[in-house]
């Protein structure tokens, strides 16, 4: 034991452990014996049995803060040992290969038992956080129905509002509530208010649809009085016009008998008229194509003398285009012919200069080109 350290060394059969302050989860895996630490058969068994009394010698009222703490402190520390140990066996087994299924082994079996106590020692504060959750929930699930009610009314009728608002009512604020009573106290004031409005709203709307519903069925009979009027001066207009009809009928035959007898004295005296006029129309009509026929044979006189005009004129007129085309075809053939001459002459002067520059007399250099352009000289050209 070195107490100036402030370590106790625990002896266990395999001596590989030290716990700090004489605690077993505050323990240290002393590097020089981790791997026989992990891979002895039960090496492992005395540290958790010795965790496993200190869990067993903790106690504390989960009723109360201080004692949820305490809970809560002891998993972690249960955690961190199962922590601990198992980053150790996991760092060994990354530098052992050939053993790590021992390792791992023990790694297991210190992450399950430690995990399984760790649940064990938490598990009634993790009772205790659903009981309380459950608890919340339930009042909160109470107030927002409360703080629901009467918001969105629509068209309920006052009869179900009256049955909302007297379970709003009924509603007892008191210490079961627990810290949960001011808020069911605002929620079921507000309930109130809103389904104590809705209901005025809903007995109005109510009212209101009562008194039309009254004043449909008044207009209805009404309707109906006045349709069976209508109908009885209608069947009663239909018989006045009806006697009428007969009588104009009567009238309208006794005026088409004289009408048809006055067209038919009529018709005579106009077909009279109409033969006389036409035999005045025909010996007019037998003048006019007389003088018409002398008229068309004018025209055709003159038409034909104008014509023959026209045509003398018009070979006068190709005769002179004609020669002046050929005048203007005979000019564009010499300007051409000039053109290429002086094309040529320009060539034949580039190359009679070029003959001179290389030496050659004037008059020996024009014989040449004379000769070339001659086409004299056998497979020799001037390209123009």
């Amino acid at each position: 034991m070195d107490t100036v350290a402030a370590e106790v060394e625990i002896l266990l059969p395999t001596e590989y452990v030290r716990f700090e302050d004489g605690s077993a989860l505050a323990l240290t895996v002393q590097e020089s014996k981790a791997l026989a630490f992990f891979t002895t058969e039960g090496a492992v068994d005395p540290v958790l049995t010795a965790i496993r009394q200190e869990i067993e010698g903790f106690s504390a009222d989960v009723s109360t803060v201080k004692g949820r703490k305490a809970i809560a402190a002891m998993a972690r520390r249960v955690a961190s040992s199962k922590s601990y140990l198992e980053e150790v066996g996991k760092e060994l087994a990354a530098a052992q290969k050939e053993i790590p299924k021992k390792i791992d082994a023990s790694r297991k079996k210190i992450r399950d038992t430690l995990d399984a106590w760790r649940d064990e020692v938490r598990a009634p504060l993790t009772k205790w956080e659903q009981v309380e959750d459950a608890r919340i929930t339930k009042h909160r699930d109470a107030i927002a129905a409360l703080d629901a009610a009467g918001r969105e009314p629509g068209d309920c009728s006052s009869a179900v509002l009256r049955a909302a608002l007297a379970s709003a009512t009924q509603a007892i604020i008191g210490p079961h509530l627990e810290e949960f009573a001011a808020e069911y106290a605002t929620a079921k004031d507000g309930a109130v208010s809103r389904l104590t409005a809705a209901i005025v709203a809903a007995e109005k709307r109510e009212a209101e649809q009562a008194e039309l519903a009254r004043l449909r069925e008044e207009a209805t009979a009404r309707e109906a009085r006045e349709r069976d009027a209508r109908i009885a001066s209608e069947a009663a207009e239909r018989a006045r016009l009806e006697e009428q009809r007969k009588a104009l009928e009567d009238i309208a035959r006794r005026e088409a008998a004289a009408k048809a007898e006055r067209d038919a004295i009529e018709a005579k005296a106009r077909a009279e008229r109409e033969e006389a006029a036409r035999r005045e129309r025909e010996a007019a009509l037998r003048a006019d194509e007389e003088r018409l026929a002398g008229e068309r044979r004018e025209i055709e006189l003159r038409r034909q003398a104008e014509e023959a005009e026209q045509r003398a004129r018009a070979a006068g007129l190709l005769a002179k285009q004609e020669f002046e085309a050929k005048r203007a075809q005979e000019a564009a053939e010499a300007a051409v012919r000039e053109a290429d001459r002086e094309h040529r002459s320009a060539i034949n002067r580039i190359a009679l200069d070029a003959f001179v520059e290389f030496g050659l007399a004037p008059e020996v250099a024009k014989q040449v080109i004379t000769l070339i352009a001659q086409r004299v000289i056998p497979n020799v050209t001037i390209s123009y």
